[in-house]
């Protein structure tokens, strides 16, 4: 009996590993990861900003949090003419850094096709880790160690979902903006086209957002939806923004163009200005089908589409997409990816892989890699400046 019970016991117990080890491969090889090890400074918030809203036609209120959990916080506001460009600073709590730059109001829609000679540099779905996207940047000489433009007349393409998930997100975006603005002046340009999180934050859904946001806008004495409300600068600045851009013969979005749209005859003009018509429209689906259904759809939308890698498509769904716009290929996130590669006889490019988290370790351990396309050759680019053609 003893022995029946110990060989009970046995094969329960290797029934277990197995089973277990089974799922942990599963779940290894459709990107999941055990994060551990939190650092505690994510709930510091003291200096946390700016958040910047429209006071009235003429004026806008700088807010920087101040305080700590224990204490209790505070704002410290200041009001600035929206004619004035505003001087501000972005504290980063992780190290104790800061970087400083001005807000300035004169916002524009930017071109949606680019031509020229430089280095084009894709990211995508960086998710709020600042640290991660600066370093990356320092690391890629995108930038110098004091997170200044060092690029030249290069082009920096943002892919999109920059937001949620962690607890960085407003360091991020000002850092983008401070980097367009650098960017710009120096021949080069930073391309931020937005991705389906960002469109879920300026329409109020937060289920992939970091709690600490939802304490933010109480501290502001604000609504969540606020944060990114086209009262809000980031919120207008973000607005402004492409979904799908051409860089020198190549298409530039988060999700990625549905073999449908080929049924009809539009233009990346046509195209950005319906989707940005909608930025704070929740997407539902309705019964008639149209060029602006099928565009800003939570399934089959540029910002949403995933057909590269889980539907069953063929060579010529992807030439149809491409052909609309005249495109030699096209470089997306979003669809997770084990590394930047080549699918689709180089057709499309995906570029969406797990980046390390700012606050927490993770197993597996996770390094981050963007796309480097420099005179016709396309590259993986690793998480310590290091190149592979692809």
């Amino acid at each position: 009996m003893k022995k029946r019970i110990l060989r009970y016991i046995k094969h329960v117990v290797t029934t277990f590993i197995i089973v277990a080890f089974i799922a942990v491969s599963f779940g290894l090889y459709h990107g999941a990861s055990f994060r551990y090890a939190e650092d505690p400074l994510m709930m510091h918030w003291d200096k946390d900003g700016p958040y910047v809203f429209k006071k009235n036609d003429s004026t806008f209120t700088v807010n920087y949090i101040k305080g700590n959990q224990d204490d209790g916080f505070y704002l410290d506001q200041k009001d600035y003419s929206s004619g004035t460009k505003i001087p501000v600073y972005c504290y980063f709590p992780l190290d104790s850094s800061r970087f400083e730059f001005t807000i300035d109001n004169d916002i524009k829609v930017p071109e949606n096709t680019y031509k020229g000679n430089f280095k084009i540099l894709a990211v995508s779905d960086i998710e709020s880790g600042f640290k991660t996207f600066r370093d990356f940047l320092i690391n890629a000489k995108v930038i110098d160690e004091k997170s200044n433009w060092t690029f030249g007349n290069g082009h920096l393409v943002l892919l999109g979902d920059f937001v949620d998930r962690d607890f960085s997100t407003t360091q991020v975006l000002w850092f983008i903006y401070k980097l367009e603005q650098e960017a710009r002046e120096n021949s080069g340009r930073v391309h931020y086209i937005l991705g389906n999180h960002e469109l879920k934050n300026m329409q109020g859904n937060f289920e992939s957002t970091s709690p600490k946001y939802y304490h933010v806008a109480s501290i502001l004495q604000r609504k969540q939806t606020d944060l990114y409300s086209s009262d809000s600068f980031l919120g207008k600045w973000m607005s402004s923004k492409n979904s799908i851009e051409q860089i020198n013969g190549i298409l530039f979005a988060h999700g990625g163009i549905h073999p449908d749209l080929a049924n009809y005859k539009t233009n990346l003009n046509e195209v950005n200005r319906i989707i940005r018509s909608n930025y704070y429209k929740s997407y539902y689906p309705k019964a008639e089908k149209s060029l602006e259904q099928l565009l800003i759809s939570s399934h089959n939308g540029i910002n949403w589409y995933r057909g590269y890698f889980k539907e069953d498509l063929k060579q010529e769904d992807i030439e149809r997409g491409l052909k609309i716009f005249n495109a030699e290929s096209i470089v997306v996130g979003h669809t997770l990816q084990s590394e930047v590669n080549k699918q689709f006889e180089g057709k499309v490019i995906g570029i969406d892989v797990k980046h390390p988290k700012d606050y927490s370790k993770s197993i597996p351990d996770q390094k981050s890699q963007g796309l480097l396309i420099e005179e016709g050759k396309y590259y993986r680019l690793f998480h310590d400046g290091e190149k592979e053609e692809l």
